[in-house]
């Protein structure tokens, strides 16, 4: 009976050393703060910030949650959700994210959420896929904080396309050099004292000298494309409108081929949509994880009575990341190993995501 006893205990410890340790290929959960997952979060923001040429700038802001799968047979995947927030620098202004200032909440700021991967590799971060989308604060929030604060309303308002109109006409008249057109409203809000029209909306130089124009349809963008990004606030009268304008005029950006990440086969598909500097995008779906196929479905346009650009439309499609035998990539979690008080004896477990506020949450 002994020798039985033995004999099946002897087995057991061979079986146990003889099966494989681990759950395979899994991934791990680092903590949202960590210094590599931010890392790996700014570069996300980058990425979205390049693929950005209407609307405004974000942030980042926080980090939700995480996971970094490994991929063969180099590198690592971030999988990551982050929220930004909207910035007051236009896309096209080439003032660097970290000179921006994050617009508060009596400007009615906008959030944006984010679900992203991002390849590391030799110590170099690349985005694979990015979704995103953006939503402005609610009226009762603003309002909340600042009773008497202007709230965004559609940038196809009847007021707002009169107030664009006169606030560009009043530069193009006390400007000296190029003529130029519109190229987008980008944000609008009625004042309600004194009663008025604020816009922002973005210009671009034309081949036309603007105390000579007579007929603006006979203008064409300059080759070299020079932006410029201006406020203003028109208050309209019996007699005539009263206009406010100031305009930044941006020294001309160069166009320049962005080269592709090591071990990426194509950009991310953000260069099929029509932009506004369509030549320094490369074409392409974005470069998946050896084993993994990106499936990109086509997006559809913007609202007509959209009050903000949505950072949906700042991308061709939808990617997401599918296994190579066409399944979603969704493996399931490894199982984590606990002792039996552990828990108990350190007190409540402190959850590693999600990672701090850098600004404010709407």
């Amino acid at each position: 009976m002994k020798s039985f006893i033995l004999l099946l205990c002897l087995a057991q410890l061979w079986g146990c050393q003889s099966a494989p340790h681990g759950p395979g290929l899994g991934y791990r959960e680092p903590d949202c703060d960590d210094p590599e997952t931010e890392q790996a979060a700014l570069a996300a923001v980058n990425h979205i910030n390049q693929h950005l040429f209407q609307g405004y700038k974000h942030v980042l802001n926080q980090i939700d949650k995480v996971k970094v799968w490994p991929r063969r047979p180099f590198g690592e995947v971030y999988e990551l959700e982050i929220d930004t927030l909207e910035t007051t620098c236009h896309a096209l202004d080439p003032t660097p994210l970290a000179n921006c200032s994050v617009r508060q909440v009596i400007q009615h700021a906008v959030e944006g959420d984010c679900d992203l991967h991002v390849l590391k590799q030799n110590g170099q971060f690349s985005v694979l896929s990015a979704k995103c989308d953006s939503t402005p604060d609610s009226a009762e929030d603003v309002l909340r904080v600042c009773p008497d604060c202007p709230l965004l309303i559609p940038l196809n308002n009847t007021r707002v396309a009169h107030a664009a109109e006169a606030a560009l006409a009043a530069f193009n008249a006390q400007n000296n050099g190029p003529y130029y057109q519109l190229l987008e409203v980008s944000r609008a809000q009625l004042v309600p004292l004194p009663v008025s029209t604020y816009v922002e909306f973005a210009v671009a130089a034309t081949d036309c000298v603007a105390k000579e124009v007579t007929d603006p349809a006979n203008c064409n963008l300059l080759a070299e494309k020079q932006y410029g990004f201006c406020q203003a606030t028109v208050n309209e009268k019996v007699v005539g409108d009263k206009v406010s304008v100031t305009c930044t005029v941006f020294q001309p950006q160069p166009v320049v081929m962005q080269p592709l990440p090591d071990g990426a086969n194509a950009a991310n598909p953000a260069a099929a949509v029509e932009q506004a500097t369509p030549a320094s995008l490369p074409a392409g779906p974005p470069a998946a994880p050896l084993g993994w196929t990106m499936v990109v479905s086509a997006p559809r346009g913007p609202p007509l009575n959209r009050a903000h650009y949505d950072l949906r439309y700042a991308f061709s499609g939808v990617a997401s990341v599918e296994s190579a035998s066409g399944e979603a990539f969704q493996p399931a979690k490894p199982p984590k190993v606990t002792q039996p008080g552990v828990a108990d004896a350190v007190g409540p477990l402190v959850l590693p995501c999600p990672g701090r506020i850098r600004h404010f949450k709407i």
